[in-house]
């Protein structure tokens, strides 16, 4: 396999003070790093591309424990690829594996850091790169969502709420989504078997809320905020469980914050149970195992858009992921 000298890498040019624009990528060629004793070198098919990058991009990036990404240094994600050229027995070129590195065609690093994946486990490798460990955790170990339950989840179309709606189906719930789109609604209903869905733009969230569920939610699992999360509050049952996931209306600045309406929350005794996920080995194993079980009973889908392009491609999919402009969990194939 032949190995070229030089790489695309993608760096941040500048941090985000209000919106993100291609200005704040530069793209450079660097050399492809040689691999030391213990080393691989590993050749980056596929990356993930999610909107809490926009927030790594801040100098001061709101995502508690997570550093900013650096001026001047690689943007970074998780990504699979493929080792082309080995110094270690623990990995064999060809091999499959995972990890989190920079935006460039190729990782170089200790065998330790990557982890070898079975690809004869999923259909395609970018199956790994699913945003399915926050979505697991969120509905299931925060919302605690299953039978009885009717759960409403925001930006049901997204990386996370395409795959949080679905868990919350495989466990007995009732589900309802909100989409920007009427192609979107539709997806979600034909193709993911939602109960429901409805686009937020076509009219006050509240009364489509109080359509659907007229006895009123017990889950609501939020990526967006906004007047969602505040239609979500009037439309609460009493000990109704709030899983906050994003905020993805003041992210792209389509909307301000939500005003919270604390009254109704405690005359409900509403649960606010906000969350963040960091992807612990323990929150991938969960995921895994029921994602690879739904998926062989045939009660899984897995909604996913692969952006063509190379490395060059990563800053305008993540540009086009703020805007809606993909269904699912989105990556960008880099080889």
């Amino acid at each position: 396999m032949s190995i070229p000298e030089k790489q695309w890498e993608v760096r941040l040019a500048k941090h985000v003070e209000d919106d993100l624009t291609l200005e704040h990528f530069d793209v450079v060629e660097v050399a492809v790093p040689e691999p030391g004793d213990g080393e691989v070198l590993v050749r980056v098919d596929y990356v993930s591309v999610a909107a809490a990058f926009k927030d790594f991009m801040r100098s001061d990036c709101p995502i508690p424990g997570v550093p900013p990404w650096k001026v001047g240094e690689p943007a970074g994600a998780g990504g699979v690829g493929t080792v082309v050229k080995s110094n270690s027995p623990d990995l064999a070129v060809g091999d499959l594996v995972q990890s989190f590195g920079p935006w460039q065609e190729y990782w170089s690093g200790p065998a330790q850091q990557f982890i070898k994946q079975n690809p004869q486990y999923v259909p395609s490798p970018v199956y790994f790169l699913s945003q399915g460990p926050t979505a697991y955790y969120g509905m299931a170990t925060i919302a605690q969502a299953g039978e009885g339950d009717v759960v409403f989840v925001t930006g049901a179309a997204g990386g996370v709420g395409s795959l949080a709606g679905q868990i919350a189906k495989a466990r007995g719930a009732k589900v309802i989504g909100s989409a920007g789109s009427q192609a979107k609604v539709d997806w979600l209903v034909n193709e993911l078997g939602f109960d429901a869905a409805f686009n937020y733009k076509d009219g006050p969230v509240a009364d489509r809320l109080r359509e659907l569920a007229p006895d009123g939610i017990s889950v609501f699992f939020d990526n967006v905020g906004g007047e969602q999360f505040e239609a979500a509050l009037q439309a609460a049952r009493p000990h109704a469980r709030f899983a906050l996931c994003g905020a993805l209306s003041s992210q792209t600045g389509a909307a301000e914050h939500p005003r919270f309406d604390l009254m109704t929350a405690i005359t409900k005794h509403l649960e606010i149970r906000p969350f963040a996920c960091y992807h612990l080995p323990e929150q991938i194993q969960n995921w895994v195992v029921h994602f690879g079980q739904w998926l062989q009973e045939g009660k899984f889908v897995f909604p996913h858009t692969i952006v063509e392009g190379g490395v060059k491609a990563a800053p305008q999919a993540l540009l086009s992921l703020l805007t809606g402009a993909y269904t699912g969990n989105v990556t960008v194939k880099f080889s």
